[in-house]
């Protein structure tokens, strides 16, 4: 176990470590080159911060409004025949948005439920299996200045419900 543990905490240096030698090897200006990446990367940030801001308060908007609660009533009547809990509808549907305030709901769903209970384990499961397919889809196609997403949102939505049904089954399979 110490060797495994020893191996995770020189990972990190040892790749850093083996790009500046393959870089003095390759005769590359390392830190002029690690600069210009770094300048390039604020720029990034900069292009993406009113995205990134736009999305935190559409999320802050439908915690505050209720309309998470509501949509998790009206939904979470069907859902559950299909074994999905109504509770983490919100859940759901933030994680599309936004990953850190999907944390947050998950953190009051331990709270609530506990962390071993079948809505906790199908919460845990669902966060790791789903994507933020809003954010990832504003940033990345803003940056790389995509036009038309074709099947990508679709495409996106089919991969979250079929997390969502893994997370359900995998929970059932762990915790009869």
């Amino acid at each position: 176990m110490q060797w495994f543990l020893f191996i995770s905490d020189m990972i990190i240096p040892m790749v850093i470590f083996g790009i500046v030698c393959y870089g003095v090897i390759r005769k590359v200006d390392v830190y002029d080159t690690f600069i210009k990446g770094a300048n390039s990367g604020f720029h990034t940030v900069i292009k993406i911060m009113p995205t990134m801001i736009a999305l935190m308060i559409a999320v802050g908007i439908l915690r505050a409004s209720g309309f998470l609660e509501m949509l998790s009533e009206v939904i979470g009547r069907v859902s559950v025949y299909i074994g999905f809990p109504g509770e983490l509808v919100p859940l759901t549907v933030v994680k599309m948005f936004s990953s850190s305030a999907a944390s947050g709901l998950l953190l009051d769903t331990y709270k609530e439920y506990g962390t071993d209970s079948q809505i906790g384990l199908i919460a845990s499961i669902s966060m790791a299996c789903t994507e933020t397919i809003f954010y990832t889809m504003s940033v990345y196609f803003m940056t790389a200045k995509v036009k038309k997403s074709r099947y990508t949102l679709p495409g996106a939505l089919l991969a979250t419900l079929a997390g969502l049904a893994a997370s359900v089954v995998i929970a059932r399979w762990i915790q009869p």
